[in-house]
């Protein structure tokens, strides 16, 4: 019995680690974790309202996917991606996920296909709500699901790691701008597709997917930049502006 409950311990520890995690990787694709920042695991779980140790365990999760790196004594320094990684991984991502929906198209697999239909109208619905981290797991799984039908496990495990490196910042600032919810419809119309067996149509809808989401991403983080640029100018204005006057 002792035995039984130890493993269920382990069993809780582990499920809550995981919950961190995904939660951590929710807020980095979001824009609350900054690249370049520290964040030390006491803090963090002060913020998720749990102990250190299923963080800092979440985190060495992260570290282990290139997401962060352990900064001795402080904590965790969230990595930084430059845009020619970004395209990349959008360009790894293509060249696996393009083909494969067209070849699940092929397969005549309607009744697997229309069970992956509430995925869909959960990311529609997500989007709409503003919930970041529902839009976020509803995605993972609608892609990687879809993928799966395929019948590749090696080639779903791959794109999960594409996907976990490849993030994308600001998903919040595309939301409130009502940019998120064409993303998200995009979702049900590639699902129609597949399930009507149009294979090129399938494939085309993957690029203009995987293209449309890169493209917003990159608006929005110039956006961000210059925004950034006109605050900085601002400051430096008002830093200089009385010695000017003197």
């Amino acid at each position: 019995m002792a035995r039984l409950t130890t493993l269920n311990t382990i069993s809780a520890q582990e499920h809550l680690r995981d919950r961190v995690a995904n939660a951590l990787r929710a807020a980095l694709i979001a824009g609350d974790l900054r690249p370049g920042v520290i964040y030390s695991a006491p803090a963090l779980a002060a913020d998720f309202g749990v102990s250190a140790t299923p963080v800092r365990e979440a985190m060495l999760d992260l570290a282990r996917e290139g997401l962060v790196e352990a900064v001795r004594n402080k904590g965790f320094r969230v990595t930084e991606l430059t845009e020619q990684d970004l395209d990349d991984f959008t360009e790894l991502r293509a060249m696996i996920e393009v083909p494969t929906v067209g070849r699940i198209a092929r397969m005549g697999k309607a009744r697997q296909l229309r069970a992956l239909r509430p995925l869909a109208v959960e990311i529609v619905d997500a989007a709409a709500e503003h919930d970041i981290i529902g839009y976020l797991e509803a995605d993972r799984r609608f892609h990687l699901e879809l993928l799966g039908l395929a019948g590749n496990r090696r080639l779903v495990e791959e794109v999960g790691n594409l996907r976990k490196r490849s993030r994308l910042f600001g998903l919040n600032r595309l939301a409130d701008r009502g940019l998120l919810a064409r993303s998200a419809e995009e979702h049900v119309e590639l699902l129609d597709l597949v399930i009507a067996g149009d294979a090129r149509g399938a494939e085309r809808a993957m690029l203009i997917h995987m293209s449309h989401v890169r493209k917003l991403w990159a608006e929005e983080e110039a956006a961000e930049a210059a925004e950034e640029a006109r605050m900085g100018d601002r400051r430096i204005r008002r830093v200089t502006l009385p010695a000017a006057e003197a």
